[in-house]
């Protein structure tokens, strides 16, 4: 869905993936109609995007705001900044063979919410080359590891960063995000992730990545039908 100029040219866009809107605009756009069509929906739960984006569609929102969480956006579109002397070999690429121990070592990271659909989504998004997963053992335990979702010809989004508490500060993390980032930017893909750890973000610097912005994730209560008694 689009917001357009009378010439035809987008000015601004409104993408469903599943319950979750996300917005984007480079200049002004009809906020009040992207909230009319959100609001439309009974699937929708959440509304994300840029700050400058969201805080702008937020007042016509009918539904009470459940949460709210502010992320660092960041990108990477070049591999200067990777190491050739990092030693990425003993990092994998998952299988769904693998889709279960992913899930384990997520459900281990006290930082990660619990989900129910998590081991379809991940399943779903390998099988639909959307998505992959590398990662890192200690003796055929998965210790580390590093995703991606939402991929397509030109972009990927990373997700899912984690270490078992039991190997943090070990280097792990950054060996799998490195295998990742070379990987895909190799295949001419621009990266990007959202993060609220300095710890994190300086990784990410590390490998490339840039902050572009604040980005924005409003969870909102699903609208209970009500029936008369």
């Amino acid at each position: 869905m689009g917001d357009f100029h009378r010439d035809g040219q987008l000015k601004a866009v409104l993408l469903k993936y599943h319950n979750n809107y996300i917005a984007y605009a480079n200049e002004s756009f009809d906020a009040k109609g992207f909230a009319a069509i959100i609001n439309e929906d009974p699937e929708f739960m959440q509304l994300s995007g840029l700050q400058v984006i969201t805080e702008k569609i937020l007042p016509y929102i009918k539904v009470g705001s459940l949460r709210t969480r502010s992320l660092y956006y960041a990108k990477c579109d070049g591999a200067e900044k990777l190491s050739i002397d990092v030693d990425i070999s003993q990092v994998k690429l998952a299988t769904t063979n693998d889709v279960q121990r992913i899930v384990h070592l997520q459900n281990q990271i006290p930082e990660f919410e619990r989900d129910n659909t998590r081991e379809d989504s991940i399943r779903k998004g390998m099988e639909q080359k959307s998505a992959r997963v590398y990662f890192s053992e200690d003796n055929g335990t998965m210790i580390s590891s590093a995703s991606t979702t939402a991929e397509n010809s030109m972009s990927a989004m990373v997700v899912g960063v984690c270490t078992h508490p039991n190997y943090k500060r070990k280097g792990y993390a950054s060996t799998c995000m490195h295998k990742l980032c070379q990987d895909l930017l190799a295949e001419g893909k621009m990266l990007c992730l959202f993060y609220d750890n300095p710890e994190a973000g300086s990784i990410y610097k590390r490998l490339g990545f840039e902050d572009i912005g604040m980005w924005m994730m409003h969870i909102f209560e699903k609208a209970e039908e009500t029936s008369a008694v």
